[in-house]
């Protein structure tokens, strides 16, 4: 080309590619997958591509697309593949880390026969030219994001992110605090900071003169605009020279308003700090941040009623969840609960969801802890409601020293009577899985049943692996769900823990979460999860629990539950004997007590107190057992015992009486041995916890031990009275083969932990 005008000779057309090379505007070319084929040198700089880095083959998202936008972009990309054109706005994370808002046109490409292969897309940074258009994509960015935020942080942080720097250089939230104006955010171009004590910092009260353009905001409640005479009503001198020196030129305040209240201003400034095509607001960006401060005033408001509600919700959870635990000897427990993700109802808004999943560590007799994790099915109040019975429930249950699956049997009964009515007529049972487990420190025995709920894993010095529970029923309540009538039977099995191991315990919230965009896979989770709990398995509990929790990425659209247990022995001891039930083994047991608790450290008095009350559950087994050994079996329709006639055919022989006169007639009396006297036997067990000792006595009769109230001259009758006033605790419970009777005692009392001599 020689002439303006004239066409070019061959010689001089321009390569396509020395075009796009020189273009100003981006230029990518994707195909039918969204991986990266073209991009020319502009958009390297728009996108902020690293450099050497080799982007061929890579996904759109991985441009960095903000990730509230990633399914934005998805359906873009769907779109255009069905041969439509699309344009619009999306935040994109540069390579430097700053972000942009880049206006984008997308096209179909087809090849030779027609058929679409991929995407051109053209884009450009938006905003900053000034057009009208762009800034109507502005107000609908912004729009879009306060729509799809709740929390009142990011929904403030969002709104200047979006701001800063395509529309302004500096960006100002101020909310009043009753009567107090506070900044809550402060955000300036270019990672630019006002120096200390110069601008109001976020958390600062901010006091503006009564001439301000802010103050003057507040007052006629409108947007203002200010220029020509920014600086004449700096809030201080210092404050004055720092906008003169980062070239302040103009800005804009609007006042943000809410179901008719002033909640706050929020304040825009430009200044030298980025280039862009105008320096100055006018008619129009007042209109425009208008538009904005109502749109970001009602986002706020309704982020502070959302936490509120939300805070009342999870203080509503948290108090029907264990906060703490007692000390429990054997185990170190951790616990988490994440309440799921606000939940979009249909005509109803967005909702805070609390939900039924809980756990619980539940101290037992002898120093046995039942362990238990379960689900609610469904989420809201009423799930919440739910799990809050049947813990109360479960735990009354389990501290009356109920076996598992008996515990199950009851509970299945109280859930199906928790019903509401479904409005066709029926009636609503919610499912519940749950997982019940007595642990034995000492002899490291759980026993367990299990109403459908997932199984721990077991972690352990070598392995992270799913713990084998070889029995699994139907979950709580889904009688009422099957044909009328059907019985639903609970087992339960016993397994035997490694040394040291640990347990953590879910609900399937943990693995049912769905990455965004994709689906749930609770298997792949499972294992990821496994995965990163064996990266901590030598950690403390506390930090398994961090990792477990947060281990499988995605969406919470259930609550979750969780429950991490380590077991060890440190502390703990264990001795015990055989005794005839006889009179002169009283002192034989009571020997073994007082040598045992001497070896163990115990304090004087608190082993003599102990002694005393040895001497008194045992001399009541040694009046009152059976002498021949029974069998109790516990089936799916209750507790069968084997049958045998009683020691005598008087109706009182059924009663535990704690009358000693027959004893002390036996006692002054020459033992006759009867037939077969290594059958009346019973077991003393005592165990040494980190503060305390049990004493168990396990015995062949089935009947549970009374407390009676004995008359003034009665001889006897004090034994349990005794044992219930001087104990920590005391109980009884059935076991398969008869009853244990066992109290629980201090191993230093108050005068001990005073420097006293102990026993010994």
């Amino acid at each position: 080309m020689t002439r303006w005008g004239e066409p070019f000779r061959e010689s001089d057309a321009l390569a396509t590619a020395a075009v796009l090379d020189q273009a100003q505007i981006a230029i990518v070319v994707i195909d039918r997958f969204s991986l990266l084929r073209y991009w020319n040198p502009f958009a390297r700089e728009l996108f902020g591509f690293v450099g050497g880095r080799d982007y061929v083959g890579l996904s759109l998202l991985d441009i960095g697309i903000h990730e509230s936008d990633r399914e934005h972009a998805s359906q873009l990309a769907r779109r255009v593949l069905r041969g439509e054109p699309w344009e619009g706005t999306f935040a994109v994370l540069k390579g430097d880390s700053t972000w942009i808002h880049v206006r984008a046109q997308a096209v179909p490409m087809q090849d030779d026969s027609g058929e679409i292969d991929g995407i051109a897309l053209i884009a450009r940074e938006a905003l900053r030219s000034g057009r009208v258009e762009e800034q109507y994509g502005l107000l609908e960015r912004i729009g879009s994001r306060l729509a799809s935020s709740l929390e009142f942080d990011s929904t403030v942080k969002g709104v200047a992110g979006i701001l800063v720097p395509q529309f302004a250089d500096h960006c100002f939230i101020d909310l009043y605090d009753h009567d107090r104006l506070v900044r809550q955010v402060s955000v300036h171009a270019e990672g630019w900071s006002p120096p200390a004590r110069t601008w109001f910092d976020v958390g600062d009260e901010v006091r503006y003169p009564e001439r301000h353009f802010v103050t003057q905001a507040l007052r006629r409640l409108e947007t203002v605009v200010s220029g020509d005479y920014l600086f004449e009503n700096s809030p201080t001198d210092r404050s004055d020279v720092v906008s003169r020196q980062v070239g302040v030129t103009s800005a804009i305040a609007a006042p943000l308003r809410a179901r008719g209240e002033v909640l706050g201003v929020l304040t825009l400034a430009l200044s030298g700090l980025s280039p862009r095509q105008k320096s100055t607001y006018g008619g129009f960006d007042r209109d425009l941040v208008g538009a904005i401060a109502s749109r970001v005033a009602l986002a706020i408001d309704n982020a502070r009623l959302f936490e509120e509600e939300r805070s009342t919700a999870l203080a509503f959870q948290d108090s029907l969840l264990p906060s703490v635990f007692p000390q429990l000897d054997g185990l170190t427990v951790a616990t988490r609960y994440l309440p799921a993700g606000p939940l979009q109802a249909h005509g109803h808004g967005v909702q805070t969801q609390v939900g039924g999943d809980f756990y619980d560590a539940i101290p037992l007799s002898a120093g046995r802890v039942g362990l238990v994790i379960g689900d609610v099915e469904g989420r809201g109040p009423h799930a919440a409601a739910v799990m809050g019975q049947l813990r109360a429930a479960l735990r009354a249950f389990a501290q009356a020293d109920r076996e598992p699956a008996d515990i199950l049997r009851e509970l299945d009964e109280w859930v199906r009577q928790l019903g509401q009515p479904d409005g066709n007529g029926g009636t609503w049972i919610p499912s519940v899985s749950c997982l019940y487990m007595v642990y034995d420190a000492w002899s490291r025995e759980l026993s367990y049943a299990n109403a459908g709920h997932a199984a721990p894993l077991l972690v352990t010095s070598e392995s992270v692996e799913t713990l084998d529970l070889e029995i699994t029923d139907r979950m709580l309540g889904v009688r009422a769900k099957g044909a009328a009538g059907e019985d639903i039977v609970y087992h339960q099995a016993n397994l035997r823990l490694p040394i040291g191991a640990t347990l953590v315990m879910y609900t399937d919230g943990l693995v049912d979460r769905r990455p965004i965009g994709g689906r749930a896979d609770p298997e792949v989770a499972l294992e990821r999860m496994a995965e990163r709990v064996a990266e901590v398995a030598d950690k403390d509990v506390d930090q398994i629990a961090e990792v477990a929790a947060h281990s499988v990425p995605g969406e919470l659209d259930d609550d979750t539950a969780l429950m991490v247990v380590r077991t060890h022995s440190d502390e703990l001891d264990l001795m015990e004997g055989w005794f005839r039930s006889e009179a002169s083994t009283v002192g034989e047991a009571r020997h073994l007590a007082a040598n045992t608790f001497k070896e163990w450290g115990m304090g004087r008095d608190q082993a003599e107190l102990a002694c005393l009350l040895v001497s008194e559950i045992v001399t009541n087994v040694v009046i009152h057992a059976t002498p021949h050994p029974v069998h109790r079996e516990f089936t799916g329709s209750g507790v069968l015992d084997s049958e045998g006639p009683p020691a005598n055919d008087s109706p009182a022989a059924d009663e535990f009486d704690e009358d000693w006169t027959d004893l002390l007639e036996a006692v002054s009396e020459v033992d006759e041995p009867t037939e077969e006297p290594w059958e009346k036997e019973f077991l003393l067990r005592l165990r040494r916890g980190a503060t305390a000792v049990w004493v168990e006595v396990f015995d062949h009769d089935l009947r549970l031990p009374r407390i009676r109230s004995a008359a003034a001259d009665d001889e006897g009758g004090r034994g349990l009275y005794l044992v219930e006033q001087l104990a920590s605790r005391w109980g009884s419970r059935p076991t398969p083969d008869g009853k244990a009777v066992w109290f629980e005692m201090p191993m230093h009392g108050d005068e001990d932990e005073d420097g006293s001599e102990t026993l010994g």
